[in-house]
Order: structure tokens, then C-alpha cells, then sequence
């Protein structure tokens, strides 16, 4: 094999694929990528077997031909070359070579055949959606998601696919976040899937906020698997059962407030300053049109913050996790954040004014 191409063409394609490759795994050629040269274009794929991108681009193709090479050590020799600098890769026998100017540069190789490679099984479903609206759905509901829970099926994030529009559900048992997208998407039954975290990350490093180009999706019993663009991902799915989310979300909100986010953001990050370090307490104390944050810590320190509100019912104190309450507040996009409960020891839902579609819920905790 040999191929030739422009760092600023190669090194692209190089990352997308090199980024799910794990730094530390259990077989050797897990740690290569597979590249493949044929028709002016090559292929580099990149594997964990849990999730699998595949990344493709034009070159000049010397001699076709296909083989495994380190992800790490061959990102980081193109991350290093000068910007604009023509790369020529070449194997021969055991061995492959890189030469950019007066660099060169020889790897180990391992063969493209002992590569893995994950399998489409049965497609019972496929959607095309827009870039965009994908990636507010993952951008908006992925930070809810569980971590090393032993609840594995909470590690993930819950994509119920409907022929009039798609949901987003992240969950961690502390909190939730739900987005709901109203649109005809051409499927004739209800889809169910849990994304892993890698999978739902690695989407989310694909997917361009700015690009209103759609993606195309296909979803099996065991296999979910995205286009975008040149880039092709595949991965396994969680093997769960979802628990009934719709149980965490309040049915009553008699007690609502609206305030600036912004202003809210800023107070609760610097009260945070002084909460405790473990459980990250910080009080709300709702009053007539005031809402008064306060915090402390065991070296009896503490910060107060008070901030103008709507509110006009009963005066009511809840204690929440501060660190969950900033996370909603990033995500949300309105200047102003509607914060419903029912009383001091209930959930709240936080939201946009005027914006059902999204769902926030943080339990409260005791202070």
C-alpha cells in the first residue's frame, strides 16, 4: 500500500477514527487503526468493539492495499508535522513508512485481515434528521447521564424514536433531562434504544451545531449506526430495560418562579464557592419577589446571594445540589428559567419560559 495526502486532508480523517481507540485495551490490534487505500480514497477505521467509526477521504492512491498501523503514536507524528506538509505513507513487508519534508518516520504494522470489525445486524428501523436538531438533543440531555453506575442502563442515554418526532432522556437518578422534537420522521412503529456514554460523546464530537445538513440513522435490536458526512459510526446498543422516567417528572408544580438565568448562573457559582465539597448543598429560599441563596461548609464558612424573582406564592426553602442546578442552567438557552415545585421536599423542573418540549429535574436534598 501506498498512498499520498495533505496533512491538513489526512490528519482530519486520522482523528475521527483514532478518537475511539482506548489508550490502554486487552488485544494489540485494538490499539491500531485499519487503513484502507482503493480509488483515489482512503478508509480508516477505528474500534473499541463497542463502537466503531469509520472515516473516509480523497488521496492520490499509489498502490491499493489495506493494513493496521498505532493510532496513537501515527496521530500524534501528524498532530507534530508542520502545518501544509505533504505525508507519504508507504508499507512494505512488515513495516510502513512516513516521510513529510525531511521527516521520516517507520511504525510497526499489524494485518488488516485480524482487524475486527462490527456488523449491522437486521435493521428494524432508519431516520434522517437534521444535524443540528441531533446534536441539541444530545448536547441538551448527555451531561444527565449516569457514570460507572451500577445501574448500567443509567451509563447511557434513551432515544425513543416515534413516527411524529424523537426524545432525548438522560438520567443519573439525581436528575433528569428530557428534550422533545416535533417532526415526521417517516418510521411506522415506536423505537426504543439506550445509546452508550462513549457512543452518545463520540456522536457528539461528529455532529456540527452549525451544519444544517441531515444525518441518516439506522437502528437494529442490538446495532445502532449514524452517516454523517464521510463518517460512518457504528455501535453496540445497552442491553436494558429503560426505567419509567415519566414516574421522576412531578405531575404538579403548584409553586413556580421565573428568574434572569444569567443572574441566577452567576449567584449559584459564586455561593457554590463556599459549599461543601461532598455534597455541594446550597438553599433556596423562596419570597416575594426574592430568592435568597445561601451555603455552607464544615469550616463554618458560608456565602449568601440574593436575586430578584417572579414569585408571589407561599414562601417556601428547598436545598439542591448546586453543581446539577449550573449544569441545567448551561444548556438552557432563554433569558429567563422557570423553576416549578410542589413544596420544600419535592422535585423541581426547571425549564425555558414558555418552553414544554424541554424538562429539567433535580431532586432536592436536605440541608
Amino acid at each position: 500500500m501506498h498512498i499520498r495526502s495533505n496533512r491538513e486532508n489526512f490528519l482530519p480523517v486520522l482523528a475521527k477514527a483514532g478518537g475511539v481507540v482506548e489508550r490502554r485495551q486487552t488485544l494489540p490490534i485494538l490499539g491500531n487503526v485499519c487503513i484502507s487505500a482503493e480509488d483515489d480514497s482512503v478508509t480508516i477505521i477505528g474500534t473499541d468493539l463497542e463502537v466503531e467509526i469509520r472515516s473516509r477521504s480523497g488521496v492520490t492512491v499509489e498502490t491499493a492495499g489495506a493494513i493496521t498501523l498505532p493510532a496513537r503514536k501515527l496521530l500524534d507524528i501528524c498532530r507534530a508535522l508542520p502545518e501544509g506538509i505533504d505525508i507519504s505513507l508507504k508499507v512494505e513487508k512488515e513495516r510502513a513508512s512516513l516521510i513529510a519534508g525531511r521527516s521520516r518516520f517507520t511504525l510497526s504494522t499489524l494485518p488488516a485481515r485480524d482487524f475486527p470489525m462490527m456488523e449491522n445486524s437486521g435493521r428494524i428501523g432508519s431516520i434522517d434528521i437534521s444535524q443540528k436538531l441531533f446534536k441539541n438533543l444530545l448536547d441538551k440531555t448527555a451531561f444527565a447521564m449516569a457514570h460507572q453506575d451500577v445501574r448500567y442502563y443509567l451509563n447511557g442515554l434513551l432515544l425513543e424514536v416515534k413516527p411524529d418526532g424523537i426524545t432525548a432522556v438522560a438520567t443519573d437518578g439525581h436528575r433528569l433531562a428530557k428534550v422533545e422534537e416535533k417532526l415526521m420522521l417517516g418510521v411506522e412503529d415506536f423505537l426504543q434504544v439506550i445509546l452508550p456514554r462513549k457512543t452518545v460523546i463520540e456522536l457528539n464530537r461528529l455532529l456540527a451545531s452549525e451544519v444544517d445538513e441531515h444525518i441518516h440513522v439506522d437502528i437494529s435490536e442490538k446495532v445502532f449506526r449514524a452517516v454523517v458526512g464521510d463518517v460512518i459510526l457504528t455501535s453496540k446498543l445497552v442491553d436494558g430495560r429503560y426505567p419509567d422516567y415519566e414516574r421522576v417528572i412531578p405531575a404538579v408544580t403548584e409553586r413556580v418562579g421565573y428568574a434572569d438565568r444569567e443572574t441566577l448562573r452567576q449567584a449559584l457559582l459564586r455561593t457554590s464557592i463556599l459549599s461543601n465539597e461532598k455534597y455541594r448543598g446550597v438553599r433556596f429560599d423562596f419570597g416575594q419577589g426574592q430568592l435568597k441563596l445561601q451555603a455552607h461548609n464544615p469550616e463554618q464558612e458560608e456565602a449568601e446571594e440574593e436575586i430578584e424573582v417572579t414569585y408571589s406564592q407561599e414562601p417556601t426553602i428547598i436545598g439542591f445540589n448546586v453543581g446539577y442546578l449550573i449544569d441545567v442552567l448551561n444548556v438552557l438557552d432563554g433569558d429567563e428559567v422557570e423553576i416549578g415545585f410542589q413544596d420544600s421536599d419535592s422535585s423541581a423542573i426547571l425549564r425555558n419560559k414558555n418552553m414544554e418540549n424541554e424538562t429539567f429535574v433535580v431532586m432536592p436534598m436536605r440541608l
